[in-house]
């Protein structure tokens, strides 16, 4: 590892520049693989130089980190509005769902949720899975108030979580930018098809 600079970073930087390195980490993440992509590319695609970038992540691993928060901050961040507004369950779980969906298709940060998690640190993977499993239980709340409501049949909420999160998940690996159908119209086919499932009969 490249000892860091001495110069400090020029005030006000700070956040903006971690999220600049983000993108620019999940983009070479992307496209490289997590063991693929080097700190180096990563900084050479900000102008940046490798020991300046040291002043905002540790290593490469911190990186990785740092992707998984920013993913998970928006998760977490969506979920408690949706929570919070007055809408009824249905019409929460089709925004959980469609911004779910654009979280992992239209947000480069997205992609971090789907690296291997045995490239963190054991602390961070316990972080990063404790913030996962707040958002499923946020979505397994959901579901039940739409049971307790009469607005989805009875239910096993927490295989009714899981297909959700498996569904959403695996877009990821077909989906291209460039296909016949866009991230809009995927969010809202699956959540079509994923409401429907749970509509009484």
């Amino acid at each position: 590892m490249d000892p860091p600079s001495k110069d400090a970073p020029p005030p006000g930087t700070g956040s903006s520049t971690r999220v600049e390195i983000l993108k620019s980490a999940a983009l070479a993440f992307r496209q490289l693989g997590y063991h693929g992509a080097t700190v180096e590319q990563i900084a050479a695609a900000l102008a940046m130089k490798k020991g300046n970038l040291y002043y905002y992540f540790k290593n490469k691993e911190d990186i990785l980190f740092g992707c998984h928060q920013y993913s998970l901050d928006n998760l977490l961040g969506i979920l408690a509005e949706i929570e919070a507004s007055d809408a009824k369950p249905d019409e929460k779980l089709r925004r959980l769902i469609v911004s779910f969906v654009h979280i992992i298709l239209d947000h480069l940060f997205g992609i971090a949720l789907f690296m291997d998690l045995e490239a963190l640190s054991p602390e961070h993977r316990a972080a990063v899975i404790e913030r996962r499993d707040l958002f499923d239980r946020g979505l397994r709340r959901v579901v039940q108030q739409g049971v307790e409501d009469g607005l989805f049949r009875q239910v096993d909420v927490k295989l009714v979580s899981f297909a959700i999160l498996g569904a959403v998940n695996w877009i990821r690996r077909w989906y291209h930018p460039d296909g016949p159908s866009t991230s809009q119209e995927i969010a809202d086919r699956f959540a079509d098809f994923l409401l429907a499932g749970l509509r009484p009969v």
